[in-house]
């Protein structure tokens, strides 16, 4: 491919990105950069977790999401009753009274699953936790003898932060394989709130999702433009340097001169982000630029998607995680702070 000819096809799916964007923000108000964030882990090829308070609109935007990325979608709800089989596979007795299976929600569409939506993924068992970790890892699943594959697939999940009983922990194994976790909050603005309270347009999500444009996203295509705007942008050595003392700084901040009130630095962090989380991160900061019309990475970039690419792979010790909400924003904080910037 030519260069000239690469330059034209990024430009066109810049613009298709972009479209996207807009018409996903037509369906939730308030939620532009949760919004920037899920079309950058797209063309990252990236997994997502939403968090936040119950009814703050996790599943409208999601829904949202797969209608305007295309091809075809499959939900599950979380439930402490929910084996790992029910997503692959179904029993039932049949109208001729005969045993029948049929495949899941996973194998239903085959390859052309592209959106898989796990709402409320910590209501789930372990067991399903760890068949949903291969499927993000491998875009596969064993069933019936044989691997099916699913080359298009990008999951997304959601948990509410509110409810602990027959809740189970996602493991870090698990979170590591996210790209990203992104909190949702409701908007503080005033007539945003307003509009989400009086708006009848806000009040029936089905209709309102029916007006957006579906698959505006070639989906099948996205895997082969990804690798593609990978490379198209560049980081300088200077800049690697930066992101490589942001890492560092994750797991000895102490040594970066970062201090947080009432906690002893040098006790607090038990493991920092991993190889592949700021591997996520850079490829999340090169889409960022790309959105923004550059071929090339600067600070802002990184610093764009830091929070929501490593919070969520820095651990601290157990005396400290009970803290964690507060203190992981003023760690990260810190970190930016005290790591110079090329």
């Amino acid at each position: 491919m030519s260069a000239d000819l690469k330059q034209s096809q990024l430009a066109d799916w810049r613009q298709r990105a972009l479209a996207f964007e807009r018409e996903v923000g037509k369906a939730v108000i308030g939620l532009e950069r949760p919004i920037r964030h899920i079309l950058i882990a797209v063309f990252a090829r990236g997994h997502v977790m939403l968090e936040g308070d119950v009814g703050v609109g996790k599943t409208t935007l999601l829904r949202a999401v797969a209608r305007c990325l295309g091809g075809a979608y499959e939900r599950v709800e979380g439930t402490i009753d929910l084996m790992p089989n029910d997503l692959v596979y179904h029993t039932y007795i049949n109208e001729l009274g005969k045993p029948q299976v049929d495949p899941g929600p996973v194998l239903k569409h085959g390859e052309e699953l592209s959106v898989f939506f796990f709402n409320e993924v910590n209501r789930a068992r372990p067991q399903v936790h760890s068949l949903l970790l291969r499927i993000m890892a491998e875009h596969a699943v064993s069933a019936f003898n044989r691997e099916h594959f699913f080359p298009y697939l990008q999951v997304f999940a959601d948990r509410n932060r509110v409810e602990k009983e027959e809740t189970f922990e996602i493991p870090s194994a698990a979170r590591d394989r996210f790209m990203m976790e992104l909190h949702i909050e409701t908007p503080a603005d005033p007539a945003l709130r307003c509009a989400l309270m009086f708006d009848p347009k806000f009040h029936d999500v089905d209709r309102l999702l029916d007006t957006l444009t579906p698959g505006l996203l070639p989906y099948r295509e996205i895997p082969q433009i990804a690798p593609v705007i990978q490379q198209s942008v560049t980081a300088s050595e200077t800049l690697q340097q930066y992101a490589l003392d942001l890492w560092e700084a994750t797991r000895r901040p102490a040594d970066y001169g970062v201090k947080l009130d009432g906690v002893d630095m040098d006790r607090l962090i038990l493991a920092g982000a991993s190889a592949r989380g700021v591997s996520m991160m850079m490829r999340a900061a090169r889409v960022s630029a790309w959105l923004d019309g550059r071929e090339y990475v600067v600070p802002e970039d990184i610093h764009g998607v830091f929070r929501e690419t490593i919070a969520h792979r820095v651990f601290f010790n157990p005396v400290y995680e009970l803290r964690r909400t507060a203190l992981i924003d003023e760690l990260l904080d810190g970190i930016r702070q005290k790591v110079a910037a090329p």
